[in-house]
Parts: structure tokens; sequence; C-alpha cells
């Protein structure tokens, strides 16, 4: 797993998850896209480790997407639990969930780099 490519996919997708849960804390409608939208950023965050890893195998790419949508996930939540707007319980379920769309979306990565390689 690339330590590097794993800190900068985390970053981003923890930046964008509290951009998300500090909007939602004001906008009723934003909060009501809570579960897929973090899910949603943390495939981004797996994607995008998949990006910087390169050349990353699809298995490794889909940890490291895994690890990274988890802890752009757990910190996410926890903000939002410290704003008052989500329970306790909801920093399992939802980091949980949020590893394994984060895992896809490295998978995904992985799968989009090599037809990029094979189509050059």
């Amino acid at each position: 797993m690339s330590s590097r490519a794993l800190v900068i996919a985390s970053l981003v997708g923890t930046l964008l998850q509290v951009v998300m849960v500090v909007a939602g804390h004001s906008s009723p409608a934003i909060a009501a896209l809570f579960a897929v939208g973090g899910m949603g950023l943390s495939l981004v965050a797996g994607v995008l480790y998949a990006r910087l890893a390169r050349p990353a195998t699809k298995g490794s790419a889909a940890l490291g997407g895994a690890a990274a949508g988890a802890v752009c996930a757990f910190i996410g939540i926890l903000v939002s639990h410290l704003l008052g707007d989500v329970p306790a319980s909801l920093l399992a379920l939802g980091t949980i969930s949020s590893a394994v769309t984060g895992a896809i979306g490295g998978f995904i990565g992985a799968l989009s780099l090599g037809r990029a390689v094979s189509a050059a």
C-alpha cells in the first residue's frame, strides 16, 4: 500500500466529507443526503488512491481505497456527531459502509488505469 497515496486520498476525502457535514448542519436538504453523499465521497477517495498509487494491482488498489474511504468517513461522521447531527452509533456503520465503497472506488480506479495503459 502506498503511504503517500493513502495520506493524500484520505486528506482530500476528509476535506470533502467535512465540507458536506458543515453544509448539512445548516441545510436539511444536504443533511438528508449524508449517507449517499458520504459513501460517494469515499468512493471518490478510493478512486483517487488508485490513481495516485499506480501502478497498483486491483487488490492493493481496493485495499488502499477501503482505507482511504474509511478514514475520511470516520472523521466526517465524527464531526457530524460532534455537531449533534448524527448519533455516535453511526460511526461504526457509516465507516464500514464507506470502507466498502472506498474499496469499490479503488478497484474501479485500478480498472480505469488498466484501460488507459492498454489504450496508449
